[in-house]
Parts: structure tokens; C-alpha cells; sequence
């Protein structure tokens, strides 16, 4: 994810695949990482100001963790403040690039918590192709029962449990998509979390069939059709194709026409983002599309004049959406 406009990217994506991804790719197929992707983001708006973070291992055996961000006034009041939305938040990287500490998404998460104002939680969750799918659900799964138990009183004392929202970019939008569908089944078990909606944000889906805008946004400089094939490639399970359930939610509906049963009984609503210059954007639509087909209470928000992942690298675009997720968890 950098600035399309940016006429200084050290590395073309379309050249250099893998050194975009900040990588090589060894003659045995593994990967060595030799440095985080660049990314160019305008830091002239830094909202860092506004909010106060903490870090908290989940499961140190996998070396995932969690970073609690809230709004600063939060502990400078006073008085009795009520409790904010919980925000879970599955950051992006196609699930092989990407933390929660990567720099680039400070003021998204900053953003987030200061507009709505709510108290978001950023899951870390073990990359691929060392660990590959479904090892980022189980981990953003087991984060819920971690989360649920409050282990922190951060969360205990400014957390809203009963108004839970489970939100993702790109590859974390997909990680929000199969994670919900889990925790619908086993909503029970995760009280007092009470999830009250999914938030897919740019969700990262494939398929072998490319699609018009993959095809016209082929040599995108943001995510081409070379980084996402390299993405599936990594990420999916070995021995399987990009039209499996996990990178093509037509599969998974297809087989399943009652996947969303529960989602249904629950009365969760969904939020499907987008916009015209990212390649995703079709599946993005026809997701929305055969989610409305099949009774979920889902909104599709299609914008123009945006790239993959500039609400990351873009604080007015952060802003906005930022202001779109407000709205969308106060009603």
C-alpha cells in the first residue's frame, strides 16, 4: 500500500514484486525478509496526540499480542465518562507483510478511536507463508476469548462489551469475513463480547477468474494482480488455488447456502467498503450483491477517487472514513 501518486516509490511493484513486498524468493520456494515494505505516508496531520496506547501479549507461544488504543480524555477526565464501542481491528498486509506496530497504520487506528470515539483493540496475528491460513483466524479467534476475559482494565473500565464491532483492511477485512462466521456460531461463548457487526474495509478476496477491474487495474502501482497472485501464493494452504473458500467467498456460499444463517438470527449488520481504483473492487460489489441476495443486513460504501489502502497512508481520506464508521456503529 503506497501512494499511487508518489513519483519517488524506490520499488515498482510490477518490476520487482518481491523487494516491493521487501522480500526475496529462495530456489526451495521459502522467503527471506529483508525489510518492512516502504510506504510513503503524509504525516503533516499526526493525531498521536489524541490518543494513548499499550501493548499486551495474547499468546506468547505464537507471539501474538494486542495494542488497546483509546482517546487521551478518556483518563484525563474528571468525571464519570460512559463506556465507548469496542472496536477490534485486523490490520492488512496480505498476510505476509505487516504488524500492528507498522507505522503506517498509527493514524488510522488514531483516527478511529478519536472520531467515533471508541476504544479499538489491533489483534496480531502470525504471518504466512511461515504460517500459513487459516493460522491468522485461529489467532484473531483466539484473541476474542482473550479479549472477552478483559484482561486489561483499560478495557474492564472504558470498554462497551455489549457493543462490540470486529473491523479489518484488506487481507483484514478477509480475516473479519471468516472470523465472524466463526464467532456467529459460537456467540455464546464469547460473552459478555457482544459483536454487533462486521466491518470489511477493502477486503483482500481472489479467485481464479479475474475480474474486469483486476484486469483494467492490472499494473496497479498499489496492489497489482503479480503482489496479490504472490499474496495467495504465500497465504493459502498449500496445494490449493486462489478459488479456495478462504480467498473466494463465492465458494464457501456456493457450498454452503446457509453460512450466514446465524449471522442472520443474530441481527448482526455488515459494512462492505470500496472504491473505483483498486483492483478488489468487483468482488467487493458482487459481495455485497449475494450478501443482500441472501437476507444479511449489509451496506455497501463505493467511493470514487480512491486507491487500495488510501485511507491508511491519506489523513483526510482516515478522516473520512473514520467519520463513516461513526455513523455506521451508531445506527
Amino acid at each position: 500500500m503506497s501512494d499511487q501518486n508518489n513519483e519517488t516509490m524506490p520499488i515498482d511493484p510490477n518490476v520487482d514484486p518481491y523487494g516491493f513486498l521487501g522480500m526475496v524468493r529462495n530456489s526451495d520456494g521459502s522467503i527471506t525478509r529483508l525489510q518492512e515494505p516502504l510506504v510513503s505516508v503524509d504525516t503533516s496531520n499526526d493525531l498521536s496526540h489524541l490518543v494513548v496506547t499499550k501493548d499486551i501479549s495474547i499468546n506468547s507461544s505464537k507471539n501474538t499480542w494486542a495494542r488497546i488504543i483509546l482517546p487521551c480524555e478518556l483518563l484525563h477526565s474528571t468525571t464519570s465518562t460512559p463506556k465507548l464501542p469496542l472496536v477490534i481491528y485486523f490490520h492488512g498486509g496480505g498476510f505476509i507483510v505487516a504488524t500492528v506496530d507498522t507505522p503506517v497504520f498509527q493514524g488510522l487506528y488514531a483516527s478511529i478511536a478519536s472520531e467515533i470515539p471508541a476504544i479499538v483493540v489491533s489483534i496480531e496475528y502470525r504471518q504466512a507463508p511461515e504460517h500459513r491460513l487459516p493460522a491468522a483466524y485461529d489467532d484473531c479467534m483466539e484473541a476474542l476469548h482473550w479479549i472477552k476475559n478483559k484482561p486489561d482494565d483499560l478495557l474492564s473500565n472504558h470498554a462497551d462489551f455489549s457493543k462490540c464491532f470486529l473491523m479489518g483492511t484488506s487481507a483484514g477485512g478477509n480475516v473479519v469475513y471468516h472470523v465472524g462466521l466463526r464467532a456467529s456460531e459460537s456467540w455464546d461463548n464469547l460473552k459478555p463480547l457482544e459483536i454487533k457487526g462486521l466491518i470489511l474495509n477493502q477486503p483482500f478476496f481472489g479467485g481464479n477468474e479475474r475480474t474486469q477491474s483486476e484486469v483494467r487495474l492490472a499494473n496497479d502501482k498499489v496492489l497489482p494482480l503479480i503482489i496479490s497472485d504472490i499474496m495467495w501464493d504465500l497465504g493459502l494452504p498449500e496445494g490449493v488455488d486462489r478459488n479456495h473458500e478462504y480467498s473466494n467467498p463465492m465458494v464457501g456460499i456456493k457450498s454452503n447456502p446457509n453460512l450466514f444463517d446465524q449471522v442472520k438470527v443474530l441481527g448482526w449488520k455488515m459494512l462492505v467498503t470500496g472504491c473505483d481504483d483498486d483492483p478488489l473492487i468487483d468482488r467487493q460489489v458482487d459481495l455485497v450483491r449475494v450478501l443482500k441476495e441472501l437476507g444479511v443486513q449489509v451496506e455497501g460504501s463505493f467511493t470514487q477517487g480512491a486507491y487500495h489502502g488510501s485511507e491508511v497512508v491519506d489523513p483526510l481520506k482516515a478522516k473520512e472514513f473514520s467519520l463513516l464508521i461513526k455513523e455506521f456503529i451508531s445506527h
